[in-house]
């Protein structure tokens, strides 16, 4: 793998060399040996050969980033990631302030030390810190898009017992929504009630955050027909009027639409129609 620049003495001398290590090593451990070997052998070509070696693979790195996860159905959503070796450390870096790799186990009561397995403490810890990251520095798009909205009933939630409704459609057990609300801020929305100030006339052009929440709770989705875009990503319109020709920003008012969508609502080359379910229909004029 060296370069095509590197003299053929010398890539003679780097075939020799690693042939005489093959006695002592094995293959794996000898391609780690041949990724320096222009520094055993040409000392003086090894510093820029490395540079390049290691910007390409940086180059490479960034290009195979991904990041697939797959509901298994019973609860546990698996993920794969693949991420550039700076990330991972960077990433391997903050799990370990979680599991404190100095402790060999964990305490299972009585003095008792039980031993956990390594993947999962990092698994355990990757929870906790997603749980521990500020909303406040995440970014925002189209309005809230950083909030994971827990639907209970308030008895559900007091006697830790039944479950509650997360806003992508899955469940979660009373007993963990009441877990996440030690350490996650609680936004009270009564359905139908008086808890939060849903309707704002003409005092204010932009749906509130208050309103946001509630429309992502009722609408789940883009209203526009056939549109699965989750409501985090969808901006609030105003249905029947825009705020500039009269309309009011009230909860019965908003729909959730996600940025395509939305810029065709306001779009004089199409047409949109509600559904009786609340759902937009749009058509190209003719």
């Amino acid at each position: 793998e060296l370069p095509d620049d590197v003299p053929a003495e010398t890539r003679s001398r780097a075939e020799i060399h690693l042939v005489e290590q093959a006695r002592h090593f094995a293959p794996h451990e000898l391609r780690v040996l041949g990724r320096r070997i222009l520094d055993v052998v040409a000392p003086d070509l090894y510093e820029d050969h490395e540079r390049r070696q290691v910007e390409a693979e940086e180059r490479r790195a960034r290009r195979t980033t991904r990041l697939v996860s797959q509901g298994l159905g019973n609860g546990a959503t698996q993920v794969r990631i693949t991420v550039p070796d700076a990330t991972a450390e960077r990433l391997l870096t903050y799990l370990h302030a979680f599991t404190s790799p100095r402790r060999q186990g964990a305490e299972a009561g009585g003095g008792v030390t039980e031993s956990v397995p390594y993947d999962v403490n990092l698994g355990q810890a990757f929870c906790a810190l997603l749980e521990r990251l500020d909303p406040a520095r995440l970014p925002v798009h189209g309005g809230d898009a950083t909030t994971v909205v827990v639907t209970v009933d308030l008895q559900t939630l007091v006697d830790g017992l039944g479950t509650a409704a997360l806003g992508s459609g899955g469940v979660i057990s009373a007993a963990e929504a009441r877990r996440l609300a030690c350490t996650a801020k609680i936004q009270p929305m009564v359905l139908g009630g008086k808890s939060e100030i849903l309707d704002l006339g003409r005092s204010s052009r932009l749906f509130s955050r208050a309103q946001r929440t509630a429309l992502a709770v009722r609408d789940r989705t883009c209203r526009a027909q056939g549109c699965d875009i989750p409501a985090a990503w969808c901006e609030a319109h105003h249905a029947a009027a825009p705020w500039a020709a009269g309309g009011r920003t009230d909860l019965s008012d908003g729909r959730l639409l996600c940025s395509w969508h939305h810029h065709r609502a306001h779009d004089d080359r199409y047409l949109h129609s509600e559904l009786p379910n609340g759902d937009v229909r749009f058509h190209r004029r003719r």
